[in-house]
């Protein structure tokens, strides 16, 4: 049995070709302590049967992904968003994660409106924010790079994450640091810095930037250390600023979704000690 570092954790999609009971019977082999759950594989499984499933192995979570897209302009829509952002609060709780990932949602079809779009995400965590506090969840803004700003997530930095959540209580708003998404922005370090100031960081999620990017881009997070991303560096600015949580690893790629799911989670936890540690 191997051990993998206590910090680690895994996001599910970072191997979906396991199912459930595969992920956790593969984390128990190599001591991983963490876990971060992806809503439509826990739905499918049961949201109660997982979270037994999980906490019978001694498995931590370290988040739940996803809440957001939060953006419609269309009344009905937007409420259909609102009450679906509550029932991944709810899964979250149940789940004994703390933290439910944001992903805010991108232009609505026609639109060219980035202002308004963030606007309308405020407005909705105006009311999901209370209630994910009373479920005893934090919503974590992540802003994705900019080249998802369209299609998936107009918040493209951590300044306009935390624009929006600075109209909030820290432990009811937060954000998520990706390194996938912030690694080239040198405004970074100081977001951080305010991020970290407030306490708002509330999960540290780690990818690498590979290219060429594939079709669709989607799918293009590289493996730690197969690309341009400073890992260490990262993980020394979140920590200065007084995050001590696991450090979750979420890739999205087509060629290790391919391959054997354990040995992708073994090699996954290797290079995170390698290359984060």
């Amino acid at each position: 049995m191997s051990t993998a570092d206590p910090r680690f954790s895994v996001n599910q999609m970072t191997v979906k070709q396991l199912g459930l009971p595969e992920l956790v019977a593969a984390c128990e082999q190599m001591g991983v302590r963490h876990v971060g759950t992806w809503r439509e594989p826990v739905q499918a499984y049961g949201v109660e049967a997982a979270a037994t499933l999980l906490s019978d192995a001694g498995l931590s979570v370290s988040t739940h992904c996803r809440g957001g897209f939060l953006t419609a302009v269309d009344p009905a829509d937007r409420k259909a968003a609102v009450e679906d952002n509550k029932r991944a609060v709810d899964e979250a709780a149940i789940l004994g994660t703390d933290v439910l990932v944001l992903v805010s949602g991108g232009l609505p079809a026609g639109s060219y409106d980035l202002a308004g779009a963030r606007e309308r995400i405020a407005d909705a965590l105006g009311e999901l924010a209370p209630y994910a506090a009373e479920h005893g969840v934090r919503l974590a803004i992540e802003p994705l790079h900019p080249m998802y700003a369209a299609d998936r997530c107009v918040v493209s930095t951590l300044a306009q994450a935390l624009d929006i959540a600075e109209r909030f209580p820290a432990h009811q708003v937060g954000v998520c640091v990706d390194t996938y998404h912030i690694w080239w922005d040198d405004r970074a370090p100081a977001q951080l810095a305010r991020a970290g100031a407030q306490g708002r960081i509330a999960t540290f999620q780690l990818a690498d930037w590979t290219t060429p990017l594939p079709e669709g881009v989607l799918n293009g997070r590289g493996q730690i250390g197969d690309g341009s991303i400073d890992m260490r560096y990262w993980r020394r600015l979140v920590e200065e600023q007084g995050y001590s949580g696991p450090i979750e690893v979420e890739l999205f790629n087509d060629g290790l979704w391919a391959r054997d799911g354990r040995e992708v989670l073994a090699e996954t936890a290797a290079r995170f000690t390698r290359h984060a540690v």
